[in-house]
């Protein structure tokens, strides 16, 4: 298989696995539309990039519910736009190319979203006070 799904070099735990079903559903959308034989195009890559700043600093942290059902929306509206059919084209094509991650992003969906956002439970806020 062609992947290159990226772990994320920030992100702990349920944040670094989502990150890995983004990577591939972004992956399998550009390899598509974009036809890049080197990987991700630009535009791809940063939107990526976004993504894993966004994870990174979720107030939610470890509890993040997943991004349609979170009531915080902390995407700008043009990336909003972009995962959006990103996931809508890609998220089928999972169940073949990527079927645990699909499962386990399944799974999270039908998680409650927590009552209370946790203070200081972003990812970014236990990873800077590690290295404090």
């Amino acid at each position: 298989m062609w992947s290159i799904m990226k772990r994320s070099e920030l992100l702990q735990g349920q944040l670094n696995t989502e990150f890995q079903t983004v990577s591939a559903m972004v992956e399998i959308y550009c390899r598509k539309f974009h036809s890049n034989k080197n990987g991700l195009c630009d535009n791809c890559r940063e939107l990526l990039i976004y993504a894993e700043t966004k994870l990174d600093r979720c107030p939610y942290g470890e509890d993040k519910p997943t991004c349609n059902k979170c009531p915080i929306h902390c995407y700008k509206p043009e990336p909003k736009e972009q995962m959006r059919l990103i996931m809508r084209y890609s998220g089928p094509r999972m169940l073949i190319l990527h079927p645990i991650l699909a499962l386990r992003h399944l799974r999270h969906e039908k998680r409650k979203v927590p009552d209370v956002i946790p203070s200081n439970g972003s990812n970014r806020y236990h990873r800077l006070k590690l290295k404090r």
